[in-house]
């Protein structure tokens, strides 16, 4: 069974128009306490469970990213856009409108991005259940954000495309129970396998089951997941950490160590899982993975002691759970004031980065903060404070993002926004130095250079 196509050329009528300027969206849940609403803020670059955003092509020479953007500082009227730095000529072109999503204000809904062996650009646009259908779109011309064409529609959401040595593997969730994880692999793009569930894992028998996740790509050869559980689907209880990986497309699944596992995964006690959160009555919220040199995977996530923002969940740990060859190990990071607060982790030989808004912001218990880099030089054990990025802002910085193979200056990427009230909301990008350039919020050229801010 294959995924219904669309014929190549079926554009959407507000597909592929350029847009005069990089305007991120603001969102809030709706779901408030005495500290806030549960998050809220700069979500453009939203959620933990897109993955990747962008993308360095070294044939072109540009870092091409994706993110939910809006028509006005006024609006919220979510718009799947993509972009592109030019690190040849230090300019950004305007961006392009993939997906407009009429009536939608929801960053749930924003796009992933994949390049394929051909230098299409795929943009993988998340639906919510089937109350909103996912689609993916692919460029008419190979590294080119000018125009974009629908390829399927079908129910997807949290999109996590990888381009793989053996072929195209995508990592999402349906609402078949909760929220429950599946995949799918396809040879050319245009004809894709069955979904496949890959974990479902309840509490008791006829309780419902419910996952977040975040993946990664080692080498071409090796997707890994790390995925939390929802007892009885309630995502305000997601606990415990788990870990599968596939070398053949999905074809097999292992643990880390090479035992074979059936899916879907249903047992809470599956060797698969690698931290029993549950019974120290701690939340987990992932934020990314990354892999070190021999392949050996790596989460980065916060814990925390509930779901509510202010002090009574404190603290938020920033932690690192890495296997190191031989067993799983977890260190700490650092703390930060909110569940939702958003990095990347860097892993470059002995040298691991992280990079997120782990210092105080202008708005207290709210999505974001500060940005600084953390860095560890023993593969993560022990960490320290490289340096602060940004100081004294009006906004708070969130959801900072990576690109696959970055390269500077586009380091990684993000947007700021006030945390707790509707605001207007720009993207930055920066790199390991220190320096961060702002996109233009309007533009008036084609292709005009970043502001240096920092």
């Amino acid at each position: 069974m294959f995924t219904t196509l669309f014929f190549w050329g079926n554009a959407q009528s507000f597909s592929s128009k350029k847009v005069d300027g990089y305007r991120a969206i603001w969102f809030e849940l709706g779901q408030k306490y005495a500290a806030g609403d549960k998050y809220s803020g700069a979500l453009g670059t939203y959620t933990a469970k897109h993955v990747p955003l962008a993308i360095y092509s070294e044939k072109a020479n540009k870092t091409f990213f994706v993110y939910g953007g809006t028509t006005s500082e006024n609006e919220r009227h979510l718009l799947c856009m993509i972009g592109e730095y030019d690190h040849k000529t230090g300019t950004v072109a305007k961006p392009t409108i993939v997906c407009d999503k009429d009536g939608v204000n929801d960053p749930h809904d924003n796009p992933s991005i994949m390049i394929d062996d051909e230098d299409y650009i795929w943009v993988f646009v998340s639906g919510r259940g089937r109350h909103r259908m996912g689609v993916k779109y692919r460029s008419t011309k190979p590294l080119s954000i000018d125009e974009f064409e629908k390829i399927t529609e079908e129910e997807m959401t949290y999109p996590q495309p990888w381009n793989t040595d053996f072929g195209y593997f995508h990592f999402f969730t349906k609402y078949t129970g909760v929220r429950q994880l599946y995949f799918e692999s396809s040879s050319d793009g245009k004809n894709w396998t069955e979904d496949k569930m890959l974990a479902a894992i309840p509490v008791n028998k006829g309780e419902k089951s419910g996952h977040y996740q975040t993946s990664n790509c080692y080498n071409g050869k090796v997707l890994g997941t790390f995925f939390n559980r929802h007892p009885n689907g309630d995502v305000d209880k997601r606990t415990d950490l788990y870990y599968v990986q596939t070398g053949d497309l999905g074809k097999s699944w292992t643990t880390v160590d090479g035992i074979k596992l059936d899916i879907p995964l249903t047992d809470i006690t599956s060797p698969a899982r690698v931290v029993d959160y549950a019974s120290q009555n701690k939340n987990l919220y992932l934020k990314d993975m990354a892999f070190d040199n021999d392949g050996n995977p790596a989460c980065l996530y916060i814990r925390s002691s509930g779901h509510e923002p202010g002090s009574v969940s404190e603290p938020y740990e920033w932690c690192v759970t890495k296997w190191n060859g031989a067993h799983w190990q977890t260190f700490r990071v650092t703390e930060s004031d909110h569940n939702y607060d958003m990095g990347s982790l860097f892993i470059q030989g002995n040298t691991w980065k992280v990079v997120g808004p782990t210092e105080p912001g202008p708005q207290k218990w709210g999505v974001g903060g500060e940005l600084a880099v953390w860095v560890s030089d023993d593969s993560g054990q022990t960490w320290a404070i490289e340096r602060q990025l940004t100081e004294n802002s009006v906004m708070s910085h969130s959801y900072v993002r990576k690109p696959v193979n970055c390269k500077a200056p586009f380091c990684y990427f993000w947007a700021d926004g006030h945390s707790h009230e509707f605001s207007k909301s720009e993207i930055y990008f920066g790199d390991f130095d220190g320096n961060i350039w702002k996109l233009p919020y309007q533009m008036k050229d084609d292709y005009e250079k970043p502001v240096k801010v920092y």
